[in-house]
């Protein structure tokens, strides 16, 4: 079965393209900035506003700072931030769909409705309403952690919904029937009968979760509301050159972490509908 699933992915050529550019990605942010001679936040009000060249590849900003090199690191966040958050996402979704799944009856109502609350939470204001309360109170590292938890606890229901109801199905089988036989304890069966039989749907969600959360991240730095300054992300890099005479003059502030954003997101987007394509059993290709 594993063959299979790798023949179908390797076969797809763009799953394959996006999964070479995001490994690029990764080794360019992970690597980049070690090798950079330039600091993250080493400021030369000589070299302010310097054009791109063969000592800066893209420029400087406004304090004289390396843009390559704020955008190496700004990736190493934004990076961060969808990986972890997703995670968290992942873990509360696989516990609750699992459970619910398990036990349905008063649990099951129980954990649905609370998802459904939980759905229901307008997200934007929810995160304008935590950065009025934290502000300037907290480090731009903290707020980085709360922005994951953010995304994390919000971004869980779909994929409890979707846990939820593969385990209905499948504790109904056979050998599931033989595992209640032969004593084995309701934890064992979720997590070492059940859970691993909804590998595939959890790949193909975390996959494509990754991206959703780069994106929002971006989203809320862009709007002030997630890491500030002089943390650089690739939002907030954006952000900071929104000014209408930079987009102008000096279009190597704004298209630099645009273009990395959208690079990233469509890789990873390619590589899971590969993912998708190729744990489909109904899939002909």
């Amino acid at each position: 079965m594993n063959k299979i699933v790798k023949e179908r992915f390797f076969n797809n050529k763009f799953s394959v393209i996006g999964l070479i550019i995001f490994l690029l990605i990764l080794i360019v942010v992970l690597i980049g900035p070690i090798i950079s001679p330039y600091g993250r936040d080493v400021m030369n009000y000589r070299l302010a506003n310097k054009a791109p060249s063969f000592s800066h590849w893209l420029g400087t900003d406004e304090l004289g700072r390396d843009y390559l090199t704020r955008l190496l690191y700004g990736g190493r966040i934004s990076l961060q931030v969808g990986f972890l958050a997703t995670a968290l996402s992942m873990i509360i979704g696989v516990v609750i769909g699992g459970i619910s799944g398990y036990y349905g009856g008063k649990i099951d109502l129980i954990l649905m409705r609370f998802s459904e609350i939980v759905n229901s939470f307008p997200f934007l204001p929810f995160a304008i309403t935590l950065s009025a309360i934290f502000g300037s109170q907290v480090s731009p590292q903290m707020r980085m952690y709360i922005i994951m938890a953010i995304i994390g606890l919000i971004s869980w229901t779909g994929l409890a919904r979707m846990i939820r109801g593969q385990i209905l199905s499948l504790k109904e089988q056979e050998f599931m029937l033989a595992a209640k036989a032969l004593g084995i304890s309701d934890r064992n069966q979720i997590f070492r009968h059940l859970i691993p039989n909804t590998f595939a749907y959890i790949i193909v969600n975390a996959t494509l979760g990754i991206a959703g959360a780069i994106l929002t991240e971006s989203g809320l730095s862009f709007l002030g509301l997630g890491v500030i300054q002089p943390t650089p992300t690739w939002g907030n890099m954006i952000q900071a050159a929104q000014n209408p005479y930079i987009l102008a003059h000096r279009p190597w502030l704004c298209l630099p972490p645009g273009i990395a954003i959208f690079i990233t997101v469509m890789s990873i987007n390619l590589i899971g509908d590969g993912l998708r394509d190729a744990l489909d059993p109904k899939s002909d290709n």
